[in-house]
């Protein structure tokens, strides 16, 4: 379909308050924040554009190292940024066109086929809306202010609908996933083989649950499978019928209200991003995992000095005392829970 309904329901407007929240428990954490990386591509920076106030996910162009696309979640508009990486200015604006007034875009991943794929599965009424939409263009070869056909697909999931924040492209097949949104009993849905934009596309689960998915992305080799939650990071070994390995913690930094991650375009690092005007996006390196003892791959922070000083990842120590980030973690949870709480009482007073 070309627009939507014109009885659809638009998201609620967060609480000025939840960001304050939000905020306040970002400080807690602030003794251990990472460093700040070295200046340049693929690096540590701030999104400087003031239109950018949610941007809620991030994929690393291959087709302009460097680059990567973003959004706001919500009420902005069919428009995806470049940002580039050595100065944090958009370098072009995207509208897309052919496509109907998005809802609530929360995800943008990019396939094997040179193209972006942008989600609009948002549902921060609790599952109410009976389809969402996936749409798909070709990312552009030269990075300037421009409108792009994209096709639109329409979304339904086989066990009804759901909160969604997650949509991830294999970079080998070229298949979509979507992980829903729950704090426990989440689930990683498989698309089609190929998407359609005639009739329903049906997700089915594949058997993996995942909790709290924020956003995710898959490794450029397509052997990993990372997902974001508010409170940190997990990878998982990729299986080809879409089940997931055993989890693996990484050392995610918090950043408030903790959205997206992608890999570099490279697969040497993880970028990760948040809401807010002016959000950081933090690079945070791949470690490889080594060849005996099965030891797990992590990531470190530059500057770093606990596995979980990042904020969100490593397990606490062996000792008697709890490292500081553990303790800020607790911390942030109760922030994090009480934010949940005012929007859920904002979605009663509806």
């Amino acid at each position: 379909m070309s627009r939507r309904s014109s009885t659809a329901r638009r998201r609620p407007v967060r609480p000025g308050r939840a960001a304050a929240v939000l905020a306040a428990g970002a400080l807690l954490l602030a003794p251990v924040a990472p460093a700040a990386a070295a200046s340049g591509a693929d690096q540590d920076f701030t999104v400087e554009d003031p239109r950018i106030t949610e941007s809620s996910g991030l994929a690393a162009s291959r087709r302009h190292p460097g680059v990567y696309w973003t959004h706001n979640d919500s009420d902005d508009g069919a428009y995806l940024y470049a940002v580039d990486s050595r100065t944090g200015r958009t370098v072009a604006t995207v509208t897309m066109t052919g496509v109907g007034e998005p809802r609530d875009v929360e995800a943008v991943s990019l396939g094997p086929d040179g193209n972006l794929y942008v989600g609009d599965i948002g549902d921060n009424l609790g599952g109410t809306w009976d389809h969402v939409w996936i749409y798909r263009l070709p990312e552009p070869a030269e990075l300037r202010d421009q409108a792009v056909a994209a096709t639109q697909f329409t979304v339904q999931y086989e066990d009804g609908p759901r909160d969604a924040e997650a949509l991830m492209v294999h970079p080998g097949t070229g298949r979509a996933y979507i992980a829903s949104k729950k704090q426990s009993g989440g689930r990683l849905y498989a698309g089609p083989e190929e998407l359609s934009a005639q009739g329903v596309n049906v997700f089915r689960p594949t058997g993996a649950e995942v909790d709290w998915v924020t956003d995710g992305a898959f490794s450029p080799d397509g052997s990993e499978l990372v997902l974001r939650s508010y409170l940190g990071a997990k990878a998982y070994d990729w299986k080809g019928d879409g089940s997931l390995g055993e989890p693996r913690r990484l050392s995610a930094p918090l950043l408030g209200q903790s959205e997206s991650v992608t890999y570099t375009a490279d697969g040497t690092g993880l970028m990760y991003g948040a809401e807010g005007a002016r959000s950081r996006v933090v690079r945070v390196d791949v470690e490889k995992r080594d060849g005996e003892g099965g030891a797990p791959e992590g990531t470190k922070s530059p500057g770093a000095e606990h596995p979980d000083g990042a904020g969100g990842g490593g397990e606490a120590d062996g000792g008697g005392e709890q490292p500081a980030g553990t303790l800020g973690l607790v911390a942030v949870g109760a922030v994090v829970l009480a934010w949940l709480g005012l929007r859920k009482g904002r979605r009663g007073e509806k």
